[in-house]
């Protein structure tokens, strides 16, 4: 297998390269528009056919057309807003299981491969320097809480944004010590993200 990460210091996005050598299929998760020279190098470099484009969210409004330009020239399906039927997409010998773990933005998906899980934006919050806060604090609860809090302890978590905060994480770190969702009630969040909204 083949494993990289991409961060773009300015905006504190993270992009990830999984592919399988043997097949020499691979899959993207949140490229950027800009980075897709060096993703077109680096797909080039190890030989490596793009299966699947996965994003784990948009924000739409704030999308340049040049951007969805870029990522339509990497010539590979798109899985955004909503999982594929079934769940699963397949790249080489390797699976991935789409979530749909809304709350970040409404249309969030997580994606869950062998011991890791890439989560997007759910766990940075007031990271995203696109939306500070979560479109639907309800559901974004429900998806910590349901969807990754439920998942083994050893679980690795990739984030969407390293800006002020890790990019990688596990399940049992954030269990217990996430600002903002350890320890919490369900009423608890949702008054906070309500106050921090309030004081915006």
């Amino acid at each position: 297998m083949y494993f990289r990460m991409l961060h773009d210091p300015a905006s504190g996005a993270m992009s990830y390269l999984l592919a399988d050598l043997e097949t020499r299929e691979a899959v993207l998760i949140d490229p950027r528009g800009p980075d897709v020279p060096v993703l077109r190098a680096m797909l080039a470099e190890h030989r490596l056919r793009l299966r699947w484009v996965l994003r784990t969210h948009e924000h739409d409004a704030q999308l340049p057309p040049a951007e969805r330009a870029a990522l339509d020239a990497l010539d590979a399906p798109r899985v955004l807003h909503r999982p594929p039927p079934g769940g699963e997409l397949s790249f080489g010998h390797e699976v991935l299981r789409a979530l749909a773990t809304p709350g970040h933005t409404r249309g969030c998906l997580s994606f869950h491969w062998r011991d890791r899980l890439f989560c997007g934006g759910l766990l940075a919050a007031g990271d995203c320097p696109f939306q500070p806060r979560p479109a639907d604090p309800a559901a974004l609860w429900d998806s910590v809480t349901r969807e990754v809090f439920t998942l083994p302890g050893e679980t690795l978590l990739f984030s969407a944004h390293a800006h002020g905060t890790r990019a990688v994480s596990q399940v049992y770190e954030q269990r217990h010590a996430h600002p903002w969702f350890a320890g919490a009630t369900r009423d608890d969040f949702l008054a906070r993200v309500g106050s921090a909204a309030g004081a915006a």
